[in-house]
C-alpha cells in the first residue's frame, strides 16, 4: 500500500485489515447461504418464513442510529453520550435479538430445525458476537475518549453496522 493511500485512509491501518477481513467472512457466510439455498428454494422460503422481519427492520433503525451517534461523537468535542449512546443503542440491539432467539427456541426451531436456521444463527450469531464487542469497545473508548480511540471505536462500529445491512435482506427478506 503507497504511502499516499495510507495517508488518505481515515483511521488505523490496522482495524482497517480486521473490517476488510471481517467482511470477507460474513460475505462468504452469506454466498454459501444462498448457493445451499439453490438446493431447496421452497423449503428456504419456508424456513425464512417464521423470522420475525419486523423485529429485524426495528434492529435496523437501532443500528443505523446508533452508527449515527458514533459518527457524531468522531467530529464532537465531547463524544462521551455520543458514545454512550450508540452502545446504549447496541444493547437495545441486542434485547430485540434475544428476544427473536427466544421465541425461536419456544417454537422448537433450532439449528437443526433446516439449514436454513443453521445459517441463521451462525450468522447472525456471529454478528451478534461483533456487538457485544463492539458495545465493550464503545464503553471503554467513552472512558477516555481520545481522538484517535473514538475514530477506531467508531471504524469498528461502522462495521458491525454494515454487516448487518448486508445480513438483514439476505437472510430475512430475499
Amino acid at each position: 500500500m503507497t504511502q499516499a493511500l495510507r495517508n488518505q485512509l481515515p483511521g488505523e491501518l490496522m482495524m482497517w485489515v480486521l473490517i476488510l477481513s471481517e467482511l470477507a467472512v460474513f460475505g462468504a457466510g452469506l454466498l454459501v447461504l444462498r448457493a445451499v439455498w439453490l438446493t431447496d428454494p421452497d423449503g428456504f422460503h419456508a424456513a425464512q418464513g417464521q423470522l420475525n422481519a419486523a423485529g429485524a427492520a426495528v434492529n435496523t433503525v437501532v443500528l443505523v442510529t446508533s452508527g449515527w451517534m458514533a459518527a457524531l461523537a468522531v467530529r464532537a468535542e465531547r463524544p462521551r453520550g455520543l458514545l454512550a449512546g450508540a452502545a446504549s443503542l447496541g444493547l437495545v440491539f441486542l434485547g430485540i435479538k434475544g428476544a427473536e432467539y427466544a421465541a425461536k427456541a419456544e417454537a422448537g426451531i433450532s439449528f437443526e430445525t433446516h439449514p436454513f436456521f443453521l445459517f441463521y444463527y451462525l450468522l447472525t450469531g456471529f454478528h451478534v458476537a461483533h456487538v457485544v464487542a463492539g458495545v465493550v469497545i464503545l464503553a471503554l473508548v467513552a472512558v477516555r475518549p481520545a481522538p484517535a480511540s473514538v475514530e477506531a471505536g467508531a471504524q469498528f462500529w461502522h462495521m458491525v453496522d454494515l454487516v448487518w445491512v448486508l445480513l438483514f435482506p439476505v437472510v430475512y427478506l430475499l
